[in-house]
């Protein structure tokens, strides 16, 4: 028996050995293709040397430095680098070793900022149905995830949330996408207005919705509404681009497509490729400049925030993004994906919707096509399908509870920037096997 605590204690995991490219090899030789990225991680897949060998000059030269003593030319440049491409206004940014430290981060800056500002009063955080934005007690609390959250709700700070930007499900047939849109961004007025405007700190909200409902994408115009009613009542916007980030939707950061910028913006999970832990808050200028300005210090840290060996290692991935036009790619294969899986799918009873952006991609999984009704939740379809496409040598990242929580299907795709044509056709093809057994072997047709 293993002594490791591993999140499914009785399951049994195969032993990684090794990365080739966009597969990983267990320690019985068995490759699988990383369709997920492991948790749309590994954007560039598990061998690229030139990280290795930027991670390798870094420990050799200086591994880890106390970011109370010392700053380092690693994270100097990766910060600069950051910076340079960001949306307008976001010039700052503090390293954090993953996603959720990433969202502890700006919800602690958005609450000092107010402080120092002197509107104290100003405590509540707003954020969406169906969200996830991390698995710290913080980020937690701002998630609309009903099933991770519920546990834990008695030692949960207080949220409020308001609807998701899910056109599949709530967009009504008589309804266009910016009337839509002017819904969402009134229910979050009223939501505002309900708590008092002068109290409400924040609006949280991941660009392209990832684990929870499956790479939900806005419809236009969503973001800039939004935006508008977070200014006119002084509220601070906070995007979540942890999992849609640093182009996985074919763009570096995920909301330059909504045109749009927001005042706070967590990044991680394609920052650093999974060659090494890290993530990151990128600020804006108004916030740095009120807390440098006021008490000069930022009340947080963590002790590997900013470390060298994690930020060389980023940097290089960023390098190798833009040398090898990689965004180009990921726009070209995307595309690919969701032709190749809507085509497939056309006529498929039990396929409710393709969606996504780039290489982000969600099919969602229903018992009734016309109606969207989801299959029985305790029919577990979304971790048959897993099992179904492992055992084909296929990693997906599926998941129930799409729709509240607790019903509903979904399978989430982020394959590696470097996929190739031939790539995306072995998923498509791994995927469809491992859906069809799955809706046999999980009893989903016989409900249906």
């Amino acid at each position: 028996m293993s002594t490791v605590f591993h999140r499914a204690p009785k399951q049994v995991l195969p032993v990684a050995v090794a990365g080739d490219g966009i597969e990983i090899i267990d320690s019985t030789g068995k490759r699988y293709i990383d369709a997920s990225g492991g948790a749309a991680v590994s954007c560039l897949g598990h061998s690229n040397q030139r990280v290795i060998d930027a991670i390798k000059r870094q420990a050799q030269q200086l591994p880890y430095a106390h970011t109370a003593f010392f700053t380092t030319q690693a994270a100097e440049e990766l910060a600069e680098r950051l910076v340079a491409d960001a949306p307008q206004g976001l010039n700052h940014v503090y390293f954090v070793s993953g996603g959720s430290e990433a969202m502890e981060a700006a919800l602690k800056l958005a609450r000092q900022y107010f402080v120092e500002k002197g509107e104290v009063q100003r405590r509540h955080f707003i954020a969406r149905r169906q969200s996830y934005h991390g698995n710290t007690l913080g980020a937690l609390a701002i998630g609309g995830n009903a099933w991770r959250r519920e546990p834990f709700l008695p030692i949960l700070i207080e949220a409020h949330h308001v609807s998701p930007c899910y056109a599949y499900r709530e967009q009504r047939a008589d309804e266009t996408e910016e009337a839509f849109a002017q819904r969402l961004a009134d229910e979050l007025e009223h939501k505002i207005l309900e708590l008092g405007a002068d109290t409400v700190a924040a609006f949280v909200a991941e660009t392209v919705v990832g684990a929870t409902a499956g790479a939900v994408p806005p419809v236009r115009e969503y973001f800039r509404k939004i935006r508008a009613v977070c200014d006119r009542y002084g509220v601070l916007l906070i995007l979540d681009e942890i999992m849609s980030g640093m182009g996985r939707t074919g763009y570096l950061y995920a909301c330059e497509e909504d045109g749009v910028a927001p005042d706070l913006l967590t990044i991680a999970k394609g920052l650093g490729a999974g060659y090494q832990p890290i993530g990151a808050t990128l600020v804006s200028d108004r916030i740095y400049q009120t807390i440098v300005g006021g008490s000069g210090f930022f009340q947080h840290g963590h002790t590997y925030i900013g470390h060298a060996t994690a930020c060389a290692a980023a940097l290089e991935v960023q390098r190798v993004i833009a040398e090898d036009r990689l965004l180009d790619n990921v726009q070209a294969r995307g595309e690919q994906l969701r032709a190749a899986l809507r085509a497939r799918y056309a006529q498929h009873p039990h396929i409710g919707d393709v969606r996504g952006r780039g290489l982000f991609v969600g099919v969602e999984l229903v018992r009734e096509r016309a109606t969207k009704q989801p299959f029985d939740a305790r029919l577990k379809l979304h971790a048959a399908i897993k099992r179904e496409a492992f055992a084909r040598g296929l990693m997906v990242y599926p998941m129930g509870g799409t729709v509240d929580g607790k019903e509903g299907d979904h399978v989430l795709l982020a394959p590696p920037f470097i996929c190739t044509a031939q790539d995306i056709d072995a998923i498509v093809s791994r995927l469809a096997d491992a859906i069809d057994v799955a809706l046999i072997s999980s009893g989903a047709l016989n409900a249906a």
